[in-house]
């Protein structure tokens, strides 16, 4: 179990969804800034004494999502005062735990734990917290093996419930449903908690399950899907809960020219042109910004390694986007999404007066 994360679940609409991430997010900001609150300008130890060398260990794969996230990363490492070397896994789990040896061994005073499987991560994560190494981890299951490092995630809970909130109201209860996800990944591991829940409260019929993780997501889930889909052409919605998953899912839709309604989480620039495309089944996703999101966790890593930071667990809220938001205000790109649902910005999320929290 995570520790403590969701209090509460806010049911954001698009127009009110600023209001709605300030109210069940209003808590989380306020203790996920410096632990004082007003931090003098002058730069603390042991950013005092030039860059502070971390690493990043990424398991990654191909996407959007990855790409921009670690593009904020990178840009708030610079504006933070750090040296960031870099590892990306590329979906290998054996080589993020040896990646993960080569980052304690090599002196650095901190690590960035970008997703990755609890069971070779949670070791590794644990040997570098008990080396006395600064540890914040991203989207793994940590709580138990590893108490020390810093635990930081999206509201998956919220987002699903977004996203599925908005489905059941699209498509009312009874209907045959797929169901496109990756098991053993901690945040899709608690959006299929809320997919089950209200699975059983609108009588879904869940016709199939697919899913598999690899560094090709959307490419190698597409003909799974295509499969399980022939097989059950009356299928009337698909809920993937991970952007690339989500474009599996409309690419066996497209192959076998059915009227499938797809739901996902995460959104990019790719996501946008997808969704806005004419007949696009693509009707809603629940969603951060990913650059914004990888900003604030290389925040959080800088304000623990200055004793600032006060706790050990930092969420992120998230938005509803739908096709028709999307399509009634013209929104082409990421910059045009930032414009029109200013919630998506966490530049207040873990801040200090001592470096710049970078924008999106």
């Amino acid at each position: 179990m995570k520790r403590n994360t969701i209090t509460r679940l806010g049911l954001c609409t698009v127009l009110g969804v600023l209001a709605c991430s300030k109210d069940h997010a209003g808590d989380r900001q306020s203790a996920a800034r410096t632990a004082s609150g007003a931090v003098a300008d002058e730069k603390p130890a042991p950013f005092d004494a030039g860059p502070v060398k971390i690493a990043l260990v990424q398991y990654s794969g191909a996407g959007d999502y990855f790409e921009q996230w670690t593009a904020g990363a990178r840009e708030q490492g610079k504006a933070a005062g750090f040296d960031i070397q870099t590892y990306d896994a590329q979906a290998d789990p054996a080589k993020q735990a040896s990646d993960m040896d080569t980052a304690i061994a090599s002196g650095v005073k901190g690590i960035i734990v970008d997703h990755g499987l609890a069971r070779p991560m949670c070791p590794m994560i644990r040997k570098a917290t008990d080396a006395g190494i600064a540890v914040v981890v991203y989207d793994v299951e940590i709580t138990q093996c590893a108490p020390k490092a810093v635990e930081t995630a999206q509201n998956d809970a919220d987002l699903a419930t977004l996203v599925l909130t908005q489905m059941a109201k699209d498509l009312g209860d009874g209907i045959p449903v797929g169901y496109v996800n990756v098991f053993g990944i901690a945040p899709f591991d608690r959006r299929d908690v809320v997919w089950k829940k209200f699975r059983a409260e609108h009588k879904w019929e869940q016709k199939f399950v697919t899913g598999k993780f690899s560094n090709a997501v959307a490419a190698d889930n597409a003909p799974l899907v295509a499969g399980v889909l022939k097989g059950n052409p009356q299928v009337k919605a698909i809920f993937a809960p991970y952007d690339e998953l989500t474009k599996a899912a409309l690419s066996a839709v497209d192959s076998l020219s059915l009227k499938v309604a797809a739901y996902g989480i995460d959104i990019s620039k790719a996501d946008i042109e997808l969704m806005t495309k004419k007949g696009s089944p693509w009707k809603a996703t629940a969603t951060t910004d990913p650059g914004a999101v990888g900003a604030a966790v290389t925040r959080t890593l800088a304000l623990e390694l200055a004793g600032q930071l006060g706790r050990k667990e930092v969420v992120f809220p998230g938005a509803l986007v739908t096709q028709a938001f999307l399509l009634e205000n013209r929104i082409k790109n990421m910059d045009d999404l930032r414009a029109k649902l200013p919630a998506l910005n966490l530049a207040n999320l873990s801040s200090a007066r001592w470096f710049r929290s970078v924008s999106f």
